[in-house]
């Protein structure tokens, strides 16, 4: 991981110091909330349905041990003793008061964390593969890279407030974990044919209303350019983007617009920064500067190769399970370090929202972290918890630890491995509950032979058209939308990250009307009952749905609407509709 400087310390330390400042003169009166709100933000600080939220940064997903115990003593100490992963690698509390939010923010600097940019018009949490640095099918590490990102966008003073929220993500593996296609830029490190490292640069993906694959603008930029390419982008965006409608806002929708114009501002922009850089102001990354920031993302000294002998299975007590086979099966990872495996800790089980942990959960894995993984942990983008260090002759202990906490559920990448937002439960801007509707689905399939014999699944919902569940990506995806002030789901089918290898991803596709909430269960029970009956041998979910098209699973689900005579009173949102008044516009 990498290692905060003293420079790196003074600066968060004194950003929590000006936070204090602000909150008290606020709490006083004397700075009002209109001149508040963007200094709240701008920390992570939103205000929600029921309470404040803070989002905390977790840097391209990199957590240690010390880190995750100090926001499982802030979940004790200032919120109800639980939190939430987000699909952007951060975390959420959603329970603490205002008045002692200084407090958090001192204890956060504390461990090296912050809220800077996890909010607000600028460029967020820089995110990545999970995977980083250890993926067997891995190209380059991007995480160095990552933290040079993160360095050159915090406060940066040309991008503080731009048209609206901006996102970077970053991959270097052949499977693209990052989701890289559906953010306002993505990175892909490869190689050219010489083996010299460069990124391909996607620009203009996002979901919201308007769900858009973002293009490619230039193939191949050498890596000691791209925070200059980066500055083209951000700057033609920041020029030229839309501020005169928050639904239009985006780099995705001037993209689209533009077209090949934008593209052409672009590496313009690009060529006149390298052209008058004769000061050396140009922001070239130096190799210098590169080692030194590598440096921390080193192989553990404790990390050897060691004789790759397959895990057995049999657990401690010398039993052999079923169950942990199929923890084996779906929750351990191959490694590029030879006799080491990288474990998955499923924060997916009956009885809590996906994506939360209490703070007993989080300080479990983080003793986890602190025995088998060197001290680290990653944050995923499908909200759940990696150990990326684990020696295959500790896979038995490091089993019955993550069962002792809740971890062990074996079910990554299937159905029940669920992304799901907050929802109404929290969210002034859903139109409907996710919580509620994750907890059925939970236990209409808690049987894991099932489970397992549907095989690989992407499941998301979201409780509103900001898509903060990523249901656009969903192999089957849940939208809430308000009809009169009633809860109703649409349904889509076909959607893809990237991650299963497609040849490019895709928005899903709407099947219909929408559904009524005490109807979706059954609705997605026919679209995997028609999958099972019509899938050819070894066929993935995903692959049954683009070979057969829509409309079986149509017409299974319209069975079950005519099965409870239930018909929408009111027609579904065209998708650029703008939705229905927000008592908030802060966004997600």
């Amino acid at each position: 991981m990498y290692r905060y400087t003293d420079f790196d310390r003074g600066f968060i330390h004194a950003r929590a110091a000006q936070f204090r400042d602000q909150l008290e003169r606020h709490l006083a009166g004397t700075l009002a909330e209109d001149d508040f709100r963007p200094l709240r933000l701008q920390n992570g600080w939103y205000v929600q349905r029921h309470a404040p939220m803070l989002r905390v940064a977790v840097p391209y997903g990199c957590l240690s041990s010390t880190q995750l115990q100090q926001l499982a003593l802030i979940a004790d100490r200032y919120d109800r003793g639980y939190a939430h992963f987000t699909t952007r690698q951060n975390l959420q509390f959603n329970w603490i008061p205002l008045a002692q939010a200084a407090d958090v923010m001192d204890l956060l600097a504390a461990v090296d964390m912050h809220g800077i940019q996890t909010s607000g018009n600028c460029i967020r949490n820089i995110t990545s593969d999970a995977r980083a640095g250890i993926a067997h099918d891995e190209v380059v590490d991007p995480r160095p890279y990552c933290e040079i990102l993160r360095q050159w966008s915090t406060l940066h003073p040309e991008f503080a407030f731009l048209p609206r929220k901006f996102k970077i993500a970053v991959s270097g593996s052949r499977e693209d974990r990052a989701a890289l296609a559906w953010h306002d830029i993505g990175l892909e490190l490869l190689r050219d044919s010489s083996g010299a490292v460069g990124f391909r640069v996607l620009v203009g993906g996002g979901m919201g209303r308007t769900p858009i694959i973002a293009s490619e603008i230039n193939p191949f930029v050498p890596w000691q350019q791209i925070l200059v390419y980066l500055e083209a982008i951000v700057r033609v965006y920041n020029r030229f983007g839309r501020r005169d409608n928050a639904y239009k806002a985006r780099i995705k929708i001037l993209v689209k617009a533009e077209g090949q114009a934008f593209f052409d501002a672009v590496n313009a922009e690009f060529d006149a920064i390298l052209q008058h850089d004769v000061d050396g102001d140009a922001q070239l990354i130096t190799q210098a500067e590169f080692d030194r920031v590598a440096r921390s993302f080193g192989v553990p000294e404790a990390v050897q190769a060691l004789p790759d002998l397959e895990p057995g299975l049999r657990s401690p007590s010398g039993t052999t399970t079923p169950a942990y086979s199929r923890w084996l099966q779906r929750n351990v990872h191959p490694h590029r370090v030879k006799g080491w495996r990288a474990v998955t800790l499923s924060v997916k089980r009956a009885g809590q929202a996906p994506g939360d942990v209490t703070s007993a959960q989080m300080r479990s894995a983080a003793e986890m972290a602190q025995r088998y993984s060197c001290g680290e942990l990653r944050v995923t983008h499908d909200q759940n918890l990696l150990l990326p260090w684990v020696r295959v002759d500790q896979l038995t202990e490091v089993y019955e630890a993550a069962k002792a906490a809740g971890y062990a559920t074996p079910n990554i990448g299937l159905v029940t491995d669920m992304i799901a937002c907050p929802g109404g439960d929290f969210c002034a801007l859903a139109n409907a509950r996710s919580i509620p509707l994750a907890a059925e689905l939970t236990e209409r399939w808690s049987d894991l032979d099932e489970v397992f014999d549907l095989g690989d699944i992407d499941l998301h919902i979201s409780g509103c058209i900001n898509s903060c569940g990523h249901h656009h990506s969903g192999h089957i995806g849940v939208l809430g939308v308000d009809k009169d002030g009633d809860e109703w789901y649409q349904i889509t089918l076909g959607g893809s990250d990237g991650s299963d290898l497609a040849p490019r991803p895709v928005p899903g596709k709407v099947i219909g009307p929408a559904f009524a909430a005490d109807e979706v269960a059954d609705a997605i029970e026919a679209v995997l009952a028609t999958y099972r009956d019509q899938r050819a041998p070894q066929e993935r979910f995903i692959d049954a749905v683009r070979r057969l098209g829509l409309e079986p699973f149509q017409s299974a689900t319209q069975a079950v609407r005519r099965r409870t005579a239930r018909t929408p009173h009111a027609p579904d949102a065209a998708p650029n509709e703008p939705p229905r008044p927000l008592t908030t516009t802060e966004g997600a």
